[in-house]
């Protein structure tokens, strides 16, 4: 039996990944209530480092974006926006665990 890698051939791959892909961005917009440092303290990515991820993937393939946009597309909108109607200030403890990660 094929190793689950070798199962599908490369345009079925993408498009399960690109699905994967759009489900996490759904989960994530459906939970705006957790926090980029949550999710940096408990995973190392946020949703910021997403979309310096999408920036680049755009990049590596000769795509007009800048960071705002790709920004933009992570959060399903400005993240000025997104940052006044959804970030909270990170507490004491949210802070002290964050120091920690980054010094590991």
């Amino acid at each position: 039996m094929a190793s689950p890698d070798e199962q599908f051939d490369e345009q079925t791959k993408l498009e399960l990944e690109a699905a994967a892909f759009r489900r996490l961005m759904a989960h994530l917009d459906e939970r705006k209530d957790v926090q980029n440092i949550d999710l940096m303290n408990l995973a190392g990515f946020c949703r910021n480092c997403m979309s310096k991820w999408y920036l680049a993937a755009a990049e590596e393939r000769g795509q007009s974006l800048d960071y705002e946009g790709a920004r933009e597309i992570v959060y399903g909108m400005p993240y000025p926006e997104w940052k006044d109607k959804f970030q909270t200030e990170a507490s004491p403890a949210q802070k002290k665990a964050f120091s920690e990660n980054i010094e590991k």
